[in-house]
């Protein structure tokens, strides 16, 4: 090889772009283990004004998305219901409707967009507003310091957005279950025997562990990846603005690999 030969531009390029991406998503896994620790730790809610702002962002992400949440998420279910109740019963299958119903949209819908509509109305919004504060206290000449931002910032938004998928998904779920005996079953009692049994058979021990663990680790992902991108500094040392679709197709990539992983789990 002669000693002049230099690699081709693209790959140079291509070369720097993919240890770019490594090294923005070894800083995110970082930060994020640095959250889960102080998550942990009981003098992260001691402390006055510490504990303030833990409980304000708990309220922040929560009850502004309760009511529209699950207004949404009864209309989506009513429907998917009503679909899948007079698909069975034009087939002749309506023993298989329950199950049907309580596997694609409690186990697995209703978690899923859940994180989904926290990371867009909460995660990712305040992931960017966070960034833009960032840049103008870098701007006032204000020091930025990695232990106060993580205590001060990213630990209470953190917490709040976890919060939230985890207590709309649950909130969710009990109304999909509701609706689903009152479609199938109509108004009266007589029905909740076989109903509970039903529910019961597709709630075994190693599904309902598999819908904790993922709807937990989708919590966790809504909470830590956008909230630890919006803690790097870009090349020049500043706080730029983001792409929106870039910090959401990193947050999405995650969620698909909990939920193929959560979809082996249960399936294979």
């Amino acid at each position: 090889m002669s000693p002049d030969w230099h690699p081709p531009h693209f790959l140079v390029r291509w070369g720097r772009q993919a240890r770019a991406a490594w090294m923005a998503w070894w800083n995110v896994i970082l930060i994020g283990a640095q959250i889960l620790v102080l998550a942990t730790l009981p003098s992260s809610y001691r402390q006055g004004p510490q504990r303030t702002a833990v409980l304000t962002h708990l309220v922040q992400a929560t009850l502004p998305q309760i009511n529209s949440f699950l207004v949404l998420s009864a209309l989506v279910s009513l429907v998917l219901i009503r679909i899948v109740v007079a698909t069975a019963l034009s087939y002749g299958l309506s023993q298989y409707a329950l199950e049907v119903l309580v596997r694609t949209l409690v186990l697995e819908l209703i978690p899923l967009y859940a994180a989904m509509f926290v990371a867009l109305r909460y995660a990712l919004p305040g992931a960017q507003e966070l960034r833009r504060r960032l840049a103008e206290r870098l701007r006032r000449g204000d020091q930025v310091d990695h232990q106060p931002l993580l205590r001060e910032e990213l630990l209470p938004r953190a917490l709040g957005a976890s919060l939230s998928v985890m207590l709309l998904a649950g909130l969710s779920g009990v109304i999909a279950l509701l609706l689903t005996y009152i479609n199938v079953y109509g108004l009266s009692f007589w029905g909740v025997p076989e109903y509970t049994r039903g529910v019961g058979a597709v709630f075994t021990p190693a599904v309902s562990l598999i819908f904790v663990l993922k709807t937990l680790f989708f919590s966790l992902a809504v909470a830590i990846v956008p909230f630890a991108a919006s803690a790097l500094r870009d090349p020049q040392g500043r706080f730029g603005r983001r792409s929106d679709i870039s910090e959401f197709a990193r947050l999405l990539s995650v969620i698909l690999i909990i939920e193929v992983i959560s979809l082996v789990g249960n399936y294979y």
